[in-house]
């Protein structure tokens, strides 16, 4: 048995370890070239990240708080290193920024409109030989000379919601000339960091506050948050918040950090559900989802009333492009696929997602809203099965503040599917078995739980313990 201090010299030293085999990796450009070696090295990553959370679950807490903190930190520049090497959008980020600074909405004009042409220059949309990149967009030239542009589906307007635009147009206001794209980068690892905080904060009152390595450490945070600059993880900062202050019983201003949530990522949206844990009576509901509708309204209202086209830009037709309104159209509801009708899968995802949201609301815990919401944005990601790695940050957040590791899993194979898959001629089976594989694995997670508190293996009330949203309610660790 490890006594606890050894326990945090071995997170510790993990810690390093990682932070190590993350500049490994993030120096790496093998995206397009050697997806299979990129794999290796994310599967280190993962390794020392699972030795690191494991060994600081038993080290002592105020040590291990601060080691998360710091570590945290650690981790975060790590993605600092190099300028994104799995995902372009951040370029769009900061095109959607000049043009706000230019005086024009974002959602008015694709970045290919003759309108915008004053604002382009050799960086985001260079000629000749730089056109030769694996990452660029072709647009139509005048002349011979190749003309292309760094920032994806350049012929469509925007999709990003307000805040997350607002956000976009403050770091371009805040940048100095010349700067690119690195005062992204710090701005994701600044909220990165920033999330690791208010775990700490939330989990302090309400949980074991060494779960929140799970996300400090976990390295789809500073590939995705940091390196690639995401701008989900301002969506998870007011979640994560949100969801905390839902749990002190102040349920509007929970609500109206939820809706910020959403008007800086819509995804944040599925874990209303959670935040709804328990809610019996409706003026409860209300109290959360008014604020938050309120919220949503205002952060629109700006560009609403400056936008000459729609706020809601390309939505529709992303929606189409990745295959979510047809299910025959792309690798999404994969496992459904497996074992239902192309037709079927779109209307037993809603049924499921309607009964597991009516289970939280009727049996979920308000003291823990986060198990409501991971469940079913788990289950979500499971039944949807996305093919972008970086959606799963919601999810890494959350399982950080319930503490159900095994839901990484599905984390995982998001980046499987993303990254790994693109070493494989029959790629969407390769996602498939990921995310197949997840599901088994928090299944597994399920069945541990429910026998360590004493249920039996059918179903049916639990003797030793009472069981809220798949976790034991147990007493706070000792300090």
């Amino acid at each position: 048995m490890i006594e606890p201090r050894r326990r945090l010299l071995l997170a510790a030293a993990s810690t390093s370890a990682l932070a190590v085999a993350l500049v490994w990796t993030v120096e790496f450009d093998g995206y397009h070239r050697d997806p299979g070696g990129l794999s290796w090295r994310y599967a280190v990553c993962w390794a020392l990240f699972a030795a690191a959370a494991w060994a600081v679950r038993r080290a002592p807490v105020r040590q291990a708080v601060a080691l998360i903190l710091a570590g945290s930190a650690v981790v975060a520049v790590t993605g600092l290193v190099a300028p994104p090497r799995t995902s372009t959008d951040a370029y769009r980020y900061a095109w959607d920024g000049r043009v706000q600074a230019s005086g024009t909405s974002p959602y008015d004009y694709p970045p290919a409109a003759p309108e915008l042409g004053p604002l382009r220059d050799a960086w985001l949309f260079p000629t000749g030989a730089a056109c030769a990149g694996p990452d660029r967009a072709r647009l139509a030239s005048p002349t011979a000379a190749p003309h292309c542009t760094r920032l994806n589906r350049p012929t469509v307007h925007t999709i990003y919601p307000p805040l997350a635009e607002s956000y976009f147009y403050g770091v371009q206001v805040l940048s100095p000339d010349g700067a690119r794209l690195k005062p992204f980068q710090i701005g994701g690892a600044v909220l990165s960091v920033a999330v690791t905080g208010a775990l700490l904060l939330v989990l302090r009152r309400r949980g074991d506050p060494r779960t929140a390595a799970y996300w400090a450490w976990c390295p789809a945070v500073p590939v995705e948050a940091v390196n690639n600059a995401h701008v989900d993880v301002l969506g998870v900062l007011f979640t994560v918040a949100g969801l905390g202050v839902v749990a002190a019983a102040r349920r509007a201003r929970g609500g109206a950090l939820l809706g910020a949530a959403v008007a800086a990522k819509l995804m944040p949206a599925v874990v209303l559900p959670g935040a709804l844990s328990g809610v019996r009576r409706p003026r409860d509901a209300v109290a959360v989802l008014l604020p938050a509708a309120a919220v949503l309204a205002l952060c629109y209202l700006p560009y609403l009333l400056a936008s000459h086209d729609s706020v809601l830009g390309y939505l529709g037709g992303y929606l189409n492009e990745e295959g979510y309104r047809d299910a025959s159209a792309g690798s999404r509801y994969a496992l459904l696929r497996l074992l239902l009708p192309d037709a079927w899968a779109l209307p037993v995802l809603v049924v499921v997602l309607i009964v597991l949201c009516g289970g939280v609301l009727w049996r979920g815990s308000p003291e823990r809203p986060w198990s409501g919401a991971l469940l079913v944005t788990g289950s979500a990601f499971l039944l949807l099965t996305p093919g972008y790695s970086w959606y799963a940050l919601l999810l890494i957040a959350l399982v950080a503040l319930d503490g159900r590791w095994e839901w990484l899993a599905v984390a995982a194979a998001g980046t499987v599917a993303y990254v790994t898959a693109r070493a494989f001629p029959a790629h969407s089976a390769v996602a498939t078995t990921a995310y197949a594989l997840a599901a088994a694995g928090v299944g597994v997670g399920w069945l541990v739980r429910r026998r360590a508190a004493g249920c039996p293996s059918r179903a049916g009330a639990c003797p030793a313990a009472r069981v809220r949203g798949g976790r034991a309610r147990t007493a706070r660790p000792p300090r």
